[in-house]
């Protein structure tokens, strides 16, 4: 799920995780994704230079379930998405690696570390 407010995404999430724990699905982790920024550009009417308008800070949550049943899924998809609050995003799929490693955040300094001891 991902929202522009830091505290809507997070009650949120943690609304889903309630959720899951009331009803006896399982939840195999609850997290933060890194944030993302993004710079809404503005032309002015005359001139070609653009500038910053505003500057979106989105942020993602991450609840993984598992032993979700067919018929059951239906069911709490219904729920979860008719309690859906308004600029909330909600996205349903499967758990990959890309996203576990997605989870972490890029540390280049680090990297170079590690590539100089090899």
């Amino acid at each position: 799920m991902t929202a522009y407010d830091m505290a809507l995404a997070e009650s949120y999430a943690q609304y889903v995780h309630n959720l899951c724990n009331h009803l006896s699905i399982k939840v195999e982790e609850s997290y933060a994704m890194p944030t993302k920024t993004m710079e809404v550009l503005q032309l002015p009417e005359q001139g070609s230079k653009m500038f910053v308008d505003a500057v979106l800070t989105i942020h993602e949550r991450v609840v993984q379930i598992s032993g979700l049943s067919a018929t059951f899924a239906e069911i709490f998809l219904e729920i979860i998405q008719s309690n859906l609050p308004e600029g909330v995003k909600l996205s349903v799929k499967e758990h990959s690696e890309e996203d576990f490693k997605g989870r972490f955040k890029a540390r280049p300094e680090l990297e170079e570390l590690i590539a100089k001891l090899n």
